[in-house]
């Protein structure tokens, strides 16, 4: 079961995961895709119920069930070590990762995430939120606004902006009901876990765009400071950073597998 998760694979070279941030799928990825697949294996899985993944098994109640999840769908690749880059989830699931399977990732890069539990005023919108779209079977209106608002700059190219719209206010409600909102709930309830972070040995980079609204880059500083690494902050972008100034982004990964892998 566990690997039934779809996932991209290309590129040759020492094998590097990404993670995607909920809402989003392993297409999030392109822009680095495209360039670490000239120097790298590049390994970049659809999370339970996003992209072309299938929806998310009842069993699973924990960031570090999806992390276990993810480690079975690389071993099952014959890969033994791998680095990661994961963005919001994506980062959540993969620092866990690295944690319990230090003899396996090689590197760490976090963005846009925090492992701590989730502020208790946030916590709140979202769970609310959750509770309005199990309702109604769909996201209103107001909440693809708000959501794209989140994910994005408000200079953010509007055809990117539109695809997300689209796309959060077409959700099915059986994919809503079964997969979506159950993953929000493990995401937004997450517990406390700022505690592994003096236990990851990895060489790590934290990333966090600087207009970034949810996870801001004070808590990106906070990251790094926990896993003794540097902090950088993506200029112009917010949540989805890797998107919004994918040079930067390609840059410092490729200056960081360079020197650390």
């Amino acid at each position: 079961m566990n690997n039934s998760m779809t996932y991209y694979d290309t590129g040759s070279g020492f094998p590097i995961v990404f993670g995607h941030s909920y809402f989003f799928s392993k297409n999030m990825w392109e822009p680095q895709i495209k360039e670490l697949s000239q120097y790298y294996r590049v390994i970049v899985p659809d999370l339970w119920a996003h992209g072309d993944s299938p929806p998310l098994p009842d069993i699973r109640k924990s960031i570090e069930d999806l992390a276990d999840d993810h480690y079975s769908l690389i071993t099952s690749l014959g890969i033994d070590e791998f680095a990661i880059v994961g963005l919001s989830v994506g980062g959540m699931w993969g620092a866990e990762l690295a944690y319990k399977y230090p003899h396996a990732v090689r590197a760490l890069v976090l963005m846009d995430t925090d492992l701590d539990s989730e502020p208790d005023s946030t916590k709140l919108i979202y769970f609310n939120n959750l509770n309005i779209i199990e309702q109604q079977g769909k996201i209103p209106p107001d909440m693809c606004e708000y959501l794209v608002s989140l994910f994005y700059t408000p200079d953010a190219n509007q055809e990117l902006k539109d695809e997300l719209y689209i796309f959060l206010s077409t959700l099915p409600a059986e994919k809503l009901r079964k997969s979506i909102i159950p993953l929000g709930r493990i995401i937004f309830g997450r517990e406390d876990r700022l505690n592994i972070l003096g236990d990851i040995s990895c060489p790590s980079l934290v990333m966090t765009g600087e207009f970034d609204v949810p996870r801001p880059p004070t808590e990106g500083k906070r990251l790094a400071d926990l896993l003794s690494c540097s902090h950088l902050t993506v200029p112009g972008a917010a949540h989805i950073s890797n998107i919004e100034n994918p040079g930067f982004i390609n840059k410092q990964l490729i200056k960081f597998f360079k020197e650390n892998i």
